[in-house]
């Protein structure tokens, strides 16, 4: 039986792809490098040194990824002030969640401090999850299975035991191969991407019941 919710961040809770990706694009232009939004594509879901880094070896530029990544974030700091939202069914999801008597964990290949910048934003506090896991917490990135792993275990539980909220294909290997059952949002990748997971909605506002009842 279901005794656990795994939330992603980004795509799922919040719609912060366009802005994490126009906040790399603008550190990239300061560098002196044109780069394009579809460059990122690839990365999505799998943490911003991947996500930078991925884009910079497409291009061979060498660049130190710790004060890439800490710039990007002082970009997208500034332009999500007001402008970054949850996305619909969003926080509603997470009180079912809870009112369900479920355990919650939010579970980003993120760093600490975007995870926080985005939860303020979108009104959703750490609060509302019983423990959280960063890209800081674990070695292996997304699609390794680690993240989902690590986030069950903080609450006590067995992978098996828990549903994965994801929104990027790399977010639903990881899913699979931790053991969860896993929950798509086509928020981020078209529905015929996200078929390794159980079950797939546009909107959590269109959540399937029976990804909460097993």
């Amino acid at each position: 039986m279901i005794k656990g919710v795994l939330f992603d961040m980004d795509g799922v809770l919040a719609g912060s792809e366009q802005f994490i990706c126009k906040a790399a694009i603008m550190m990239f232009e300061e560098l002196g490098f044109k780069v394009e939004p579809d460059d990122f594509k690839p990365f999505v879901g799998t943490g911003e040194n991947s996500y930078i880094g991925g884009v910079a070896r497409k291009y061979g530029i060498e660049v130190d990824i710790i004060k890439a990544k800490a710039r990007t974030y002082e970009i997208y700091q500034t332009i999500i002030r007001g402008n970054l939202k949850p996305l619909p069914g969003a926080a509603e999801m997470v009180s079912k969640c809870r009112n369900l008597g479920l355990k919650l964990a939010l579970a980003t290949s993120a760093d600490r401090i975007k995870m926080q910048a985005n939860l303020n934003e979108i009104g959703i506090p750490a609060s509302s999850f019983d423990a959280t896991v960063t890209g800081l917490d674990v070695v292996n990135k997304k699609p390794y299975p680690d993240i989902y792993i690590k986030a069950a275990g903080k609450l006590g539980l067995r992978a098996a035991e828990c549903l994965v909220v994801e929104d990027a294909v790399s977010g639903i290997t990881a899913a699979r191969r931790a053991g969860c059952r896993c929950l798509a949002v086509s928020t981020s990748f078209a529905a015929e991407m996200l078929s390794e997971a159980d079950w797939i909605c546009d909107s959590l506002e269109n959540a399937p019941e029976e990804a909460l009842k097993w």
